[in-house]
């Protein structure tokens, strides 16, 4: 990454807004940078940040709740991981880092590239769908000081989903609260980010059914 683009993140922070450089601008362009990521027989979650762009923290916000959303969420322990990927991408958020940090060791977890290109294939009809029926309006729901309502949103869904992950359908339902919340920090709609509530006010439901 240049200065320059340093630097353009940097004024993006110190305006309030969320940082997504010149990387993916929709659903579907999220969708294409994981698959141009799957090289190999193995993809680490590594080559998935690197394909997003390490200071576009929006789409790697968004890249793990779409996973969870796929076939892949059948994977034994997969919807802690992308929970706590999660939560640690928007903490950084919350805290307007200008450059996103991942611990090591989970940078190097890694899925078949044969799975990761299934689950791509399986997310485009949605995803295209999702992108359709986004665009920018109601954004003052999306900017300070309400955008950390939402970023906060985030960061308690991923916090719950490795809780959760034994309770049927939760983790899915918390991932796409989450693909709704980073789709409006993308393209500054309002409307979806309330959608997401609705949808967090749903998981809250079925816990209760299922446990009480």
């Amino acid at each position: 990454m240049t200065s320059t683009d340093t630097q353009m993140g940097r004024n993006a922070v110190e305006n309030g807004d969320s940082v997504h450089d010149s990387g993916p601008a929709s659903v579907c362009d999220v969708i294409d940078r994981m698959e141009s990521s799957a090289d190999g027989d193995e993809t680490t979650l590594r080559e998935v940040v690197s394909a997003l762009g390490e200071a576009s923290f929006v789409p790697v916000l968004m890249a793990p709740a779409l996973a969870v959303l796929s076939p892949l969420s059948g994977v034994p322990a997969f919807s802690s991981i992308c929970g706590i990927t999660i939560a640690l991408v928007a903490i950084q958020l919350l805290m307007n880092r200008d450059h996103l940090w991942l611990p090591d060791w989970m940078m190097r977890r890694k899925v078949k590239s044969e799975s990761l290109l299934k689950a791509t294939r399986w997310l485009r009809k949605p995803a295209g769908f999702l992108d359709r029926m986004s665009r920018e309006r109601v954004s003052f729901l999306v900017s300070r000081p309400f955008s950390w309502v939402t970023e906060l949103a985030c960061l308690l869904c991923g916090l719950a989903m490795p809780f959760l992950e034994l309770l049927p359908f939760t983790s899915s339902i918390l991932g796409g609260a989450v693909t709704l919340f980073s789709l409006s920090l993308l393209v500054r709609d309002g409307l979806i980010s309330v959608i997401g509530f609705c949808v967090i006010g749903c998981a809250a439901t079925l816990v209760y059914m299922l446990v009480v």
